[in-house]
């Protein structure tokens, strides 16, 4: 069934519904979603190896767009939508009094550091809200370091070229497996770490 569903995916690389599916995707998955875009991106690129690079920049558009508006329901609608959305990920809220440290400490910087790696997005996008973090400083950390993300793992499928797409077909199904065991992790990371 994983198999199938991969080759699913991998086939919308050559249709528009990949790139439709690949924004909105991304889109949620800043703000609701606890599935990182990765698999689907890299799943996409293998798919189409020379449009790698949109396929990135699209994921990379979505993701901010989705910063923004965990931004918002943060900023605008904590109370009644964002504890609702932050108690499936952190429920006694250990995470995102961290968050705030790392504001604190880090700022702009601490933006960035979540942009860029694994650690839930999701996370900082609503707290960046709550706590009121400089709007024009949160979206500057998001663009750079979301397109920086995306845009990488895009252009080191595109310069693998024949040999990422082989290593891709070879392990797709179980790459795309892995990433939903990796999502599962960094929930049960969030939760009770």
């Amino acid at each position: 069934m994983l198999k199938q569903a991969y080759g699913a995916v991998s086939g919308w690389s050559q249709k528009p519904q990949g790139s439709h599916l690949l924004f909105w995707y991304a889109l949620a998955e800043s703000c609701i979603i606890p599935l990182p875009a990765d698999p689907l991106l890299i799943t996409l690129c293998a798919g189409a190896p020379q449009r790698s690079l949109r396929f990135g920049l699209i994921c990379g558009a979505g993701s901010v767009l989705g910063g923004l508006l965990g931004y918002g329901i943060g900023h605008y609608a904590f109370d009644s939508v964002g504890q609702h959305i932050l108690s499936l990920y952190d429920p006694d809220l250990h995470t995102f009094a961290h968050v705030e440290g790392i504001y604190q400490r880090w700022g702009f910087w601490g933006v960035l550091m979540a942009a860029v790696t694994p650690i839930p997005y999701k996370v900082f996008t609503l707290a960046s809200g709550v706590f009121d973090f400089n709007l024009g400083q949160f979206l500057l950390a998001s663009v750079i370091g979301r397109n920086l993300r995306f845009v990488g793992v895009a252009a080191l499928m595109a310069l693998g070229g024949d040999r990422m797409r082989q290593w891709h077909d070879n392990a797709g199904a179980a790459f795309f497996g892995g990433g939903l065991v990796l999502a599962a992790l960094s929930l049960y990371c969030l939760t009770f770490l």
